[in-house]
């Protein structure tokens, strides 16, 4: 078995090449070609963070395995990332364990091309300002998306904690080429080319009224049932597009909620990003477009990029490679 850490995971899986991944797991997914229950999450002891367990099978490529994680939203306070732990790779015809692969960097960068895909597919060919909402690992990875996928002259950074988010874009704009900067008003960043919330928010950060005609809006914050970034109107406004519908349809608290209120009803909600790029269901049709994907993050991600982890790792020579037996 191949062990794989973070500095070899962002190596092995640089942001352009896991966006292409991406489209592939989301084709398959969306195709049914990727075996994948709901995710389990079972709250700690103390209430402290969660322990979750993704996980999945697919063919192509012959891998079944799990993402295994810590969530815990009190560690950032103590300088380590809020998600932590593995993915497990299994070969398919053997059952043999082939691969133990960091979980946080896997996360932090498949995350954020999930976004970059969608941004890739929906976002108008002239978008070059992207408005960041959060501060975090994903929004650093969500600058590097949508760099990928659009020619970004500037972000526009919104935090609730206004000095820490001077000190993330003066950071950030030492290491990108856009011009990145900080806001104090959150309508600023909203209104943007490109939108991604990347908060821990359980009220909505993000006002539809504030959303400019022709936008594109990442929504990856949040993924329980009860909890939103988004307000009613920005998803009543927008052409909405999801990751996987099963999972949207008991997780996404910021589409439930407007369907809960009645706002809105599943129709609304025009399909996933797979059937886009399978040409089943439309994507952008219209400049003024307001178009909005609600990342929720699928264990297909998860498997499929490190199945190229896996593969770069093997041709390269790189990891440590344990005997079980």
């Amino acid at each position: 078995m191949r062990i794989i850490n973070r500095q070899e995971v962002e190596r092995l899986l640089p942001m352009a090449a896991c966006i292409d991944v991406m489209a592939d797991a989301m084709r398959a997914a969306s195709g049914g070609a990727v075996a994948m229950p709901l995710r389990l999450f079972t709250p700690l002891a103390d209430d402290s963070g969660s322990f979750g367990l993704m996980p999945g099978s697919t063919l192509d490529p012959p891998f079944f395995g799990a993402k295994v994680i810590s969530l815990l939203p009190g560690n950032p306070a103590k300088g380590l990332p809020t998600v932590q732990g593995y993915v497990s790779l299994f070969d398919h015809d053997t059952g043999k364990p082939v691969a133990l692969i960091d979980g946080a960097s896997v996360t932090a960068i498949r995350t954020a091309a999930a976004s970059g895909l969608a941004t890739r597919e929906l976002a108008r060919q002239d978008a070059c300002t992207h408005g960041l909402f959060g501060t975090g690992v994903q929004a650093v990875t969500h600058i590097d998306a949508a760099a990928c996928a659009r020619d970004i002259e500037e972000v526009v950074v919104w935090g609730r904690d206004a000095e820490k988010t001077r000190r993330f874009a003066k950071e950030q704009s030492r290491r990108v080429q856009a011009d990145v900067r900080a806001t104090d008003d959150p309508a600023e960043a909203a209104g943007c080319d490109i939108v991604s919330t990347v908060t821990a928010a359980t009220e909505p950060v993000l006002k539809g009224e504030w959303l400019q005609p022709g936008c594109h809006v990442n929504l990856v914050g949040v993924h329980t049932p009860q909890a939103r970034e988004a307000d009613t109107a920005a998803i009543r406004r927008s052409k909405v597009y999801v990751d996987l519908m099963e999972s949207a349809m008991n997780e996404a608290g910021d589409l439930l909620i407007p369907i809960g209120e009645g706002a809105v009803d599943e129709r609304h909600i025009l399909g996933e990003i797979g059937q886009v790029l399978a040409g089943a269901v439309p994507g952008r049709t219209d400049e003024s477009d307001i178009t909005l994907y609600k990342s929720l993050g699928i264990v297909a991600q998860d498997l499929f990029a490190a199945a190229h982890i896996h593969a770069r790792a093997v041709a390269e020579g790189a990891g440590t490679e344990v005997d079980l037996d």
